[in-house]
């Protein structure tokens, strides 16, 4: 077929994409083939694709395709995750845009409208995904809230629950007053807030009366005083020593508090005294418990003041902070304010200030299940890349908490336990196995008698199970159970492609959940992208409207063109600085690729033709030096250089096949091409086109389809990877020697003014295999090679060496000597006046003595090479004079 002048994605990529589709090319099942299996990072139901998504995708897009031609049976498993907060909030949303409070609905009547929205809006990124080439197996598309993965996320609830690792009491959770609901460690953003240090007078009691004597408080919180349970001071400050065992008075409501010693105190944070409020602060909570102190909380679930604060009952938290410190102002217990600026928590959901918050939810025990996930990467049965993330996953499996796994929503798998009117609960699976359960408590109780938990679990307790589930949703809860077909053949999967950000969130507690139901680590290993910014070093975000829409890049410059522009400048664990010129390089190439292929098609093959020399030498160089990069292409994959590997194919095709190829092989003007480098030249570009394909889906097929006859429904995603044949290293070797030569011999032309187009002869001494000289002549427009011992005192022209050989050009009628003679003379000056300033350097003895012994090498290394440089130029002056 007849190609157009310019190469138009448009025309290819919804052509391509609808003909791999049809064909059912990415959907596998189990066959005797090797498995390779990914399963995608499920993106948030309410998600839109941004940039992250885009490498993250791509990342696994190159290494399930290129898979697939290395002939294993590829399954790249897609789908969703319900999201539960950020979904519930959307919903709630749409609701109220309908006059419709939340509160004014049943749960049902709430679900009903959240899987509308679902439907709706929830494929919304997938769909996305295919315009960028992603090659999931949307036959196995899975959502966290299918009815088979909820129902073996309610398993896995009983199961744990049953062994005793899953408990129900009041702890400090992260709370989300408008959210209503306490999120994870993970969906709460740390962001550099301004704020203020207040300092606050807490008179010393004597005898239940205010002294004279305060302490002073340092704060940013004064709204939370009300609920403070002691002072805490360092057992080693001096300043404060005498105080230990004393009280002071809260002010405003006048409350004895105890003065107590905990070395968590900073001596040298505000006072070195710090309030201990341990109902609403973590560490205060810790120290309470140490301690055994009361625990009063003075806020409600949205945030305001409630009856135990005595004071501004029913305020907002911020409003009552400012009114507070009035009043603390006007009562003499305010000090003094200064500007601080700290890390406060923010709800990545709602945007809401995260309220630390104790509170009854269930709680999973992560003790064992760390251990036994820690040992699976410190023992690289699990490999991290890059490997620095093994030090933080072995920190934060030495140091894991229980987990915190309900949530105040509707939108989730509600939690399987059941209340009787007596206060007690069981946990069982559905209502029918509860209500046989509650009757062995009671046998008079009646269905309606027993209450179900109004919680849901956490979104992560469902996809820590997701590399098991999406295969076989009765596995997860049943360790004893044998595996299906699917999980048996597909499980373990080979290679998670994810963010260093959910490493533990998700990362480590799949590897739990794998080693407790299939007694197997979930994957073999876990590439940790870095963070896509701005190339000012931003994170990418709406707010600061640095992100570019990935959909209208692709359409501008392609989806192989965005492909390779997230890719060529990231590697593992490195946060990818992104500027647009990166997917206009991606674009660029792409046209590279075309317009080359293009030339080659438009040449006329003539049958009586010959191979000339050089053809033949082109045609073995470049088949050898294609062998040899798919060596290195193939380490830098076994070692997950994906971007390393990426930067090899585009040098290969850039520079190695087009400029040098290309222009060695290029038939005389209105001359053909003989066959037998026709053919070779074709063999060649349909290897490029292989190695392409999996960073390059749709232009690769869109020629490869082009470049020979094919079957009907055949396909380049399905053809073989090129393997690595024999080269020689030392074939190699000279041929780059050779390549140096005619750029040396175009940068003489280009600094004499000297046209492309006059021929010129070349002198050589040294070994040059006679089949490199027609390269030579080819390339650099030299219409005789010849060698000679020595050049002779009187020729004029110019030297130059390259590897072990020494070229000269004769030029005798370009040469100038005077002009030649000045431009050494300048030369020589300028190597006289650098070696006088390095020599300065090294006569001072106290510089000598006192720089770092790498400062004075570089200064002798310096010296060393001026002396060397300015002897060749004195000699050359010489020769020149004579």
């Amino acid at each position: 077929m007849e190609l157009p002048v310019k190469y138009d994605p448009s025309l290819t990529e919804e052509k391509w994409y609808a003909f791999w589709l049809k064909n059912d090319f990415f959907h596998s099942e189990p066959d005797n083939r090797e498995p390779y299996t990914v399963v995608i990072p499920p993106p948030n139901v309410t998600g839109v694709l941004h940039m992250g998504h885009m490498l993250n995708n791509t990342i696994q897009d190159v290494l399930v395709r290129r898979a697939r031609m290395k002939g294993k049976n590829a399954c790249w498993v897609p789908g969703t995750d319900h999201a539960s907060i950020a979904t519930e909030a959307k919903v709630v949303a749409k609701l109220k845009a309908e006059g419709i409070e939340k509160s004014d609905i049943t749960r049902e009547e709430f679900l009903k409208h959240a899987w509308e929205w679902r439907e709706k809006h929830g494929g919304i990124i997938l769909e996305q995904l295919k315009k960028l080439g992603a090659s999931c197996d949307w036959q196995r598309t899975k959502f966290t809230m299918d009815p088979d993965l909820s129902e073996g996320v309610i398993n896995t609830f009983v199961y744990f629950y049953k062994k005793g690792w899953i408990y129900r009491g009041v702890r400090m959770v992260n709370w989300d007053p408008v959210g209503q609901t306490a999120v994870s460690d993970e969906e709460v953003i740390r962001k550099e807030t301004p704020s203020k240090l207040y300092y606050l007078k807490y008179f010393i009691s004597e005898n239940g009366t205010p002294s004279d004597e305060y302490l002073v408080i340092a704060t940013t919180r004064p709204e939370t005083i009300m609920a403070d349970s002691a002072i805490c001071i360092h057992p080693e400050d001096e300043r404060y020593r005498h105080l230990k065992g004393k009280k002071v008075f809260i002010p405003l409501i006048n409350k004895e508090i105890p003065v107590i010693e905990d070395d968590y105190v900073t001596m040298d944070f505000g006072t070195g005294c710090l309030k201990v409020t341990p109902a609403h602060d973590i560490n205060d909570y810790e120290i309470g418990l140490r301690h055994k102190l009361p625990v009063i909380d003075i806020l409600d679930q949205y945030g305001k003041l409630n009856n135990e604060a005595r004071i501004l009952v029913g305020e907002d938290r911020f409003d009552a902070r400012k009114k507070i410190v009035k009043m603390l102002a006007e009562s003499g217990n305010f000090l003094k304010e200064e500007t601080y600026s700290s890390q406060v928590g923010y709800s990545e959901r709602t945007n809401a200030v995260i309220e630390p918050r104790l509170s009854l939810q269930w709680f999973l025990k992560m003790d064992e299940a760390a251990k036994n996930a820690l040992s699976y990467v410190e023992d690289e049965r699990i490999r991290l890349i890059p490997d620095k993330y093994k030090n933080t996953y072995k920190h934060w499996m030495d140091n894991v908490r229980d987990w915190c796994i309900s949530r105040q929503l509707w939108w989730g798998q509600r939690i399987p336990a059941w209340y009787l009117p007596s206060g007690d609960f069981v946990v069982e699976p559905d209502a029918q196995s509860a209500l046989k359960a509650a009757r062995a408590i009671d046998p008079a109780i009646k269905p309606e008698d027993l209450k179900q938990d109004s919680d849901v679990l956490d979104t992560w307790f469902s996809s820590w199970l997701w590399p098991i589930s999406v295969f076989d949703s009765n596995k997860p809860g049943h360790p004893e159970a044998q595996p299906n077909s699917d999980l048996a053949y597909y499980y373990p999967t080979n290679d998670l492609v994810t963010a260093p950000e959910i490493l533990f969130f998700w990362v480590a507690r799949m590897v739990m959940a794998g080693h407790e139901f299939c007694g197997e680590l979930p994957f073999r290993n876990v590439y940790l992208t870095g963070t896509v910014r701005d190339k000012l070093g931003r994170k990418m975000s709406k707010s600061l409207g640095n992100s570019p829409d990935p959909i209208k890049l692709m359409e501008v410059y392609g989806a192989d063109g965005v492909r390779v522009g997230m890719l060529i400048c990231s590697s593992a664990g490195t946060d990818i600085l992104f500027d647009e010129s990166q997917v206009e390089q991606g674009r660029n190439f792409a046209n590279k690729i075309w317009n080359a292929y293009r030339l080659i098609k438009g040449w006329n093959v003539d049958k009586n033709a010959t191979q000339t020399t050089q053809a033949k030498v082109a045609v073995k160089w470049f088949d050898e030096l294609l062998s040899s990069s798919i060596e290195t292409i193939d380490d830098h994959f076994e070692k997950f250089r994906i971007s390393d590997a990426l930067m090899l194919i585009y040098k290969l095709f850039w520079d190695d096949f087009c400029a040098w190829y290309l222009e060695l092989i290029k038939p005389q003007q209105g001359a053909g091409i003989d066959a037998s480098t026709y053919n070779a030249t074709i063999s060649i570009f349909d290897k490029l086109l292989r190695i392409l394909h999996p960073f390059m889906p749709f232009i690769s097929e869109e020629l490869w389809q082009n470049i020979g006859e094919r079957k009907e429904n055949e396909t380049i995603m399905l053809s073989s990877q090129p393997e690595a044949g024999k080269y020689d290293p030392e074939f190699l070797a000279n041929f780059e020697v050779v390549k140096d030569c005619i750029v040396n011999i175009r940068g003489i032309r280009q600094s004499k003014g000297i046209s492309p187009k006059e021929p010129l002869s070349l002198l050589y001494k040294g070994e040059l295999a006679s089949e490199m000289i027609s390269v030579i002549e080819k390339m650099a427009n030299i219409n005789s090679v010849g060698f000679i011992a020595d050049k002779g005192a009187d020729a004029k022209g110019v030297s130059f060496l390259t590897g072990s050989l020494e070229f000269f050009l004769p030029l005798e009628e370009h040469v100038d000597l005077e002009e030649e003679l000045r431009k050494i003379e300048e030369e020589i000056k300028y190597y006289k006046g650098f070696l006088e300033n390095v020599m300065k350097k090294l006569s001072n003895e106290k510089f000598v003595s006192s720089a770092p012994k790498a400062v004075v090498d570089m200064e002798l290394k310096k010296r060393q090479d001026g002396e060397a440089k300015l002897m060749k130029l004195e000699e050359l002056k010489k020769e020149l004079t004579k």
